[in-house]
């Protein structure tokens, strides 16, 4: 599990870096160089590597629950899985094969970034209230917790797909800054560790 977490710091730290990218730019470009559009990226590898994290998270915990090591939990036991992966379980295939695998290929068109949908990744591998726990962690109600990473997603969203236009004003985007990027990749790694650490 910590490697998942170790991955996570590295792809967090390449959607800052694009940053520092955006800040040299701009010191040497004129401001007829819209370098917005780095900002906007970083949001983007900001919550594509939250996601990214409880992907793994779900794998890893999964496979740590079915070897015994981590307690089993209702949605854990409640996981379908189709029948090659329990024929591989059967003839003694390793688990990170038979459910590993399985869980990467269910998991691989889902997105794991609203409130919602990271609590029901994080039901498989542990029972705790996931955004009751992380507003304890970091001291910060829950309800704004998720109401702050809905809006990230909601702004990565717009970015992704629909080119952060804004329809009340055609033909501009939404604004954004520097410290508005750097104040998202802030508040996702805040709530990832709080994941990362309620749930180890």
């Amino acid at each position: 599990m910590l490697n998942a977490y170790q991955q996570f710091r590295e792809n967090l730290l390449r959607a800052r870096e694009l940053g520092n990218l955006a800040a040299a730019v701009g010191q040497i470009m004129t401001t007829a160089i819209d370098i917005s559009d780095m900002w906007r990226a970083q949001i983007v590898l900001g919550v594509s590597a939250l996601d990214h994290l409880i992907h793994e998270m779900a794998r890893l915990g999964m496979i740590e629950s079915a070897k015994g090591i981590r307690q089993k939990t209702d949605s854990y036991l409640r996981f379908s899985l189709p029948l090659d992966a329990v024929e591989r379980a059967i003839s003694g295939h390793p688990h990170e094969a038979w459910l590993g695998d399985t869980v990467r290929e269910k998991h691989s068109w889902l997105s794991f970034q609203h409130p919602e949908k990271v609590a029901e990744a994080i039901r498989l591998i542990s029972p705790i209230k996931l955004w009751e726990e992380v507003g304890n962690e970091l001291g910060i109600p829950a309800k704004d917790i998720k109401i702050r990473l809905e809006l990230i997603v909601d702004r990565r969203n717009k970015i992704a797909h629909e080119a952060d236009m804004d329809p009340t004003n055609p033909g501009f985007r939404w604004p954004i800054t520097e410290a508005m990027a750097l104040d998202t990749l802030d508040f996702i790694e805040k709530v990832a560790e709080a994941i990362f650490n309620v749930t180890s």
